[in-house]
């Protein structure tokens, strides 16, 4: 749980580490995934990510604190929030699409993907029920996206040296990607209660 109380850094590690949110809370898997077979893309789809993630959690911050709670139109904070995340989504496709073709060829479909990636409207939707002030929320969304990063590009890395280990061929694939995360899930299950988080 994550307060008001809480001061900046304390915010950030809850949110990095403490609360990770593909290794704790189990959300946006299918891009842990289907992203970590190299590192290279790995770490651009974490990039990629904390910029959606922060613009668009600032963005709906303001829009649900300025429109969307003095109106009394509350209810409508999926469509608005979805609406801000696909916005922003398509800007960065357009500009990793003009700059960075290489980047934009590996992330393939994942790309337009982050629109329906559900880390990036978790993190909205939380930031907003945790009632933290724009800094904080801020900061928060910084940290979950440090986070999502974090573990996308350590389990890419063990994936890479998974490729040429000698694992039986009913283990190769998928089924050993999902016992390394589980592991991973047990390592940073290591983390609760760190600074009494």
């Amino acid at each position: 749980m994550i307060s008001n109380d809480l001061n900046l850094f304390l915010i950030f590690i809850s949110a990095c580490i403490v609360n990770n949110i593909l290794l704790i809370r189990f959300i946006a898997l299918c891009s842990f995934f289907g992203l970590s077979n190299q590192i290279e893309t790995s770490i651009g789809m974490g990039m990629a990510v904390i910029f959606v993630m922060v613009m668009s959690s600032s963005v709906t911050w303001i829009f649900y604190n300025y429109l969307l709670v003095p109106f009394n139109i509350t209810f409508l904070r999926t469509a608005v929030f979805i609406l801000v995340i696909a916005t922003l989504v398509q800007l960065e496709e357009m500009y990793i699409h003009k700059n960075l073709p290489a980047l934009y060829k590996s992330l393939g479909i994942y790309l337009p993907l982050i629109t329906t990636n559900c880390a990036i409207l978790a993190a909205a939707f939380l930031g907003i029920d945790y009632k933290l002030s724009f800094i904080k929320n801020l900061v928060y969304t910084l940290g979950v996206s440090s986070g999502y990063t974090l573990s996308i590009v350590l389990f890419s890395t063990i994936r890479e040296r998974i490729k040429i280990a000698p694992i039986p061929r009913y283990f190769q694939g998928y089924p050993i990607a999902f016992i390394t995360a589980s592991l991973m899930s047990l390592a940073f299950l290591g983390f609760s209660r760190l600074f009494g988080l």
